[in-house]
């Protein structure tokens, strides 16, 4: 695996978890939306099905 895939798999990572922690703190100031632990446990999902894909190339 190249250094490049490395670098846009780690850049993905950080660029979607800034993302899940908008949507937890959207969750917390609106609780009746969703609950932020589900939230947040989304986002890890969306983490998982992008990266994994780019990581097992």
């Amino acid at each position: 695996m190249s250094s490049l895939v490395l670098l846009v798999a780690v850049l993905l990572v950080l660029v979607v978890a800034l993302a899940v922690g908008v949507l937890v703190d959207l969750a917390h100031r609106y609780p009746k939306a969703a609950t932020p632990m589900l939230v947040g446990l989304g986002g890890m999902t969306v983490i998982a099905a992008c990266v994994v894909p780019i990581v097992v190339r």
